[in-house]
């Protein structure tokens, strides 16, 4: 395992590796790894002949200082998790912030279509505009074939689909299914933020997207919606929303189903802010 901290020496090593003909995989994180972020890694590893790992609390997609601020910041312990998940030619990249978003910056945030106003986005203003503008830098500085990211995300990783196109990244955008816990906790760097009460409370998340899979052939969109606020009613959370939208073009769902249907969710639990989604 290598460790990049400036800019211009994982592009030396990017360089060697592009001249040997070598495939370059890539795994943007903002740190707190967990298993979910450990498989993206494991896939990466199986299919590139090396790995590029980023870790990077990027402030630009924080709309709220207190969570910027709590977010969980584990350096060491997660590169000791990389090192016993690096089976192959892993290299850590630690940007650093001036060199990721330079004074002299090109960046222009392209059109997104409408997706970054829905879900997260409404209750989250400029949350994509960071998220675009990270991935944009970083895609430059890592010039990968394939990046990898989770669905648990989903409104994130069809955004990075699209904006991939939008900007010509000649790079392939690698899904891979949430990990959940036991229960079906979906993991998240904010899970190691709730106590293990709070970790109960907040498998009415999971809970609420299976009964809307299981209702799908008896209810409507509008009316499984319905049923899922009445279930969440039960529950001490703060539903902030939940969607059934079309899983390509975000667009909300309400008289009928597509084959590509997805439910979004996202609700406070205690201090912790708490999102999953299921494709239905």
């Amino acid at each position: 395992m290598k460790i990049c901290k400036q800019h211009a020496s994982l592009s030396q090593i990017v360089l060697e590796l592009k001249k040997k003909g070598k495939t370059i995989g890539f795994v943007p994180t903002m740190g707190a790894l967990h298993k979910g972020h450990l498989s993206l890694i494991k896939q990466s590893q199986k299919e590139n002949d090396h790995t590029v790992v980023s870790i990077f609390v990027n402030p630009l997609q924080f709309n709220n200082a207190d969570d910027l601020k709590n977010y969980p910041r584990t350096i060491d312990s997660d590169l000791e998790k990389i090192k016993k998940t690096s089976i192959k030619n892993t290299i850590v990249y630690l940007p650093i912030y001036e060199e990721l978003f330079p004074k002299n910056d090109a960046f222009v945030l392209t059109d997104l279509n409408g997706m970054d106003k829905v879900m997260e986005g409404e209750f989250r203003p400029g949350h994509f505009n960071g998220v675009v503008h990270v991935v944009h830098n970083l895609f430059k500085h890592v010039q990968p074939k394939s990046a990898y990211f989770g669905e648990k995300d989903f409104q994130q990783l069809a955004i990075i689909k699209h904006i991939t196109k939008k900007y010509c990244f000649d790079i392939e955008i690698k899904s891979c299914k949430t990990m959940r816990d036991k229960n079906g906790l979906a993991l998240s760097s904010r899970n190691s933020l709730l106590n293990e009460e709070e970790k109960n409370k907040a498998l009415i998340l999971y809970s609420t997207l299976v009964e809307m899979k299981k209702q799908k052939e008896n209810l409507s969109p509008k009316e499984a919606l319905e049923m899922a606020h009445t279930l969440f009613k039960k529950s001490t959370l703060k539903l902030e929303y939940i969607h059934l939208v079309d899983s390509k073009t975000l667009s909300m769902l309400s008289s009928e189903w597509h084959k590509n249907s997805t439910c979004c969710i996202a609700a406070q639990c205690g201090n912790v802010r708490l999102i999953d989604c299921m494709s239905i």
